[in-house]
């Protein structure tokens, strides 16, 4: 009986097993993701101002004046009045200050897509957190903090945003960082907390403790990653809230940034315009349907996801 040479054929590694396994958990995910007319639309309103806000370095280096341009300092010389009407040197004309609608609006997609991904990573890595820890220890520590918890819940978040941003002077970063900070210890960590609870008492974490795997090793190895698909749900609710809440403060003059959605309709508002709806819609429209379009969009894929993480929504 002939002998072969070749060396036996080495198993494939874990972490080889690992992504063959996520491979497929995506795939199937992304097919029932793709059921949902609802997150299908949400995405491609993303998509859309994703494509806005990577379009504008590359128009202000090669085609716009920067001197017209600039979303901040511009002014369209071009124009005999302001604000001016849309025209084919601006599709969205020109505010109240003449400068150019279309370069405010792409120019802030940016800030609010960085902001509200920010403030949901900071959120989604405290609740995480603080979920898995509440619900592995148990006792003093989820006592301490679910009532740090019933505290952030009870704080009307809107109100606590405009005193500081009345005391501080607050930009997006600080912003991502305080929506962050009271939703993660708040409402998302509660849920998080709760979702965490049907994973300790899981036979592999007793494993996990019989094994002799100490208390972070737990939570960050067996605990957090099966938070993961429930925290990115969360993730687009979050992005909703940032991109609100900044423009509500922007609105009310209280933000420190050099521009925004909400202060395209505070320079609107002050100077004179933003009841004249039908006479300077231009004034209005494009940075409040922009508004509602991306928050609205972030909700709906969320609601999607709602339908993929969780079993009982799943379509037969």
């Amino acid at each position: 009986m002939a002998v072969s040479d070749s060396p036996p054929t080495a198993p494939r590694s874990l972490w080889a097993v690992r992504a063959t396994l996520a491979g497929r958990s995506l795939k199937q995910n992304w097919s029932m993701f793709r059921g949902t007319r609802i997150g299908i639309i949400g995405l491609a309103i993303i998509l859309f101002y994703l494509l806005l806000a990577a379009a504008h370095p590359i128009l202000m280096n090669t085609v716009w004046d920067e001197k017209i341009y600039d979303p901040v300092v511009g002014y369209a010389f071009d124009e005999t009045r302001q604000p001016a009407p849309p025209s084919w040197s601006h599709p969205l004309g020109t505010d109240p200050l003449g400068r150019d609608v279309m370069s405010q609006l792409m120019y802030s997609a940016r800030s609010e897509f960085m902001l509200g991904l920010l403030a949901a990573l900071i959120t989604v890595s405290i609740g995480t957190t603080v979920g898995a820890v509440a619900a592995y220890f148990g006792g003093v520590v989820d006592t301490v903090l679910m009532r740090l918890a019933d505290i952030m819940i009870m704080l009307p978040g809107i109100s606590v945003l405009i005193v500081l941003s009345a005391l501080i002077g607050v930009e997006h970063f600080e912003l991502a960082l305080i929506i962050g900070i009271l939703s993660g210890f708040g409402g998302t960590g509660v849920v998080l907390k709760s979702q965490a609870l049907s994973v300790v008492v899981k036979p592999y974490i007793e494993a996990a403790r019989a094994a002799g795997g100490g208390p972070v090793h737990i939570i960050f190895v067996h605990i957090v990653p099966n938070l993961l698909p429930l925290s990115f749900l969360y993730m687009m609710f979050t992005v909703t809230g940032a991109i609100f809440s900044e423009a509500v403060l922007s609105f009310l003059g209280l933000l420190n940034v050099r521009m925004s959605w909400g202060l395209m309709i505070h320079t609107t508002e002050s100077a004179g315009y933003l009841l004249q709806v039908g006479e300077y819609w231009w004034l209005i429209f494009p940075a409040s349907l922009s508004i509602t379009l991306l928050c609205s969009s972030f909700y709906l894929v969320g609601r999607s996801l709602d339908e993929v993480v969780n079993p009982r929504l799943r379509r037969s």
